[in-house]
């Protein structure tokens, strides 16, 4: 986790920069708003900038777990609020992440349940 854990630190801080810090510069990332994907840092800065404009979104990272490929599966608690404070939705979902060297190269998101 120990990889990870300054991501998520810096995704719960809302800080992009220090986010991107821990991706390659092709990162291709979930658009969890709008549905497909984006690709490269500035994609996902002004994905992670609009998302933080409409919702507070909190990533708790429960269980990590190296799987045989290299890639690390993430078992997440999230909240999401809106910009009120008002609890839109909790949910545990899965992050799976693959690297290029030490960076985070791709990020997908799965059910924990399937």
């Amino acid at each position: 986790m120990d990889r990870l854990a300054g991501l998520y630190d810096a995704l719960n801080a809302r800080d992009v920069d220090a986010a991107l810090a821990h991706c390659a510069p092709d990162v291709d990332w979930p658009d969890a708003m709008q549905g497909g994907r984006v690709v490269g840092s500035d994609a996902v800065r002004a994905y992670w900038l609009a998302q933080w404009e409409v919702v507070d979104l909190a990533l708790h990272p429960r269980r990590v777990r190296e799987l045989p490929d290299g890639r690390v599966e993430v078992l997440v608690e999230q909240h999401v609020r809106d910009r009120d404070g008002d609890l839109l939705a909790h949910a545990f979902v899965l992050h799976t992440h693959t690297f290029s060297g030490p960076l985070v190269s791709r990020v997908d998101v799965g059910d924990p349940q399937a």
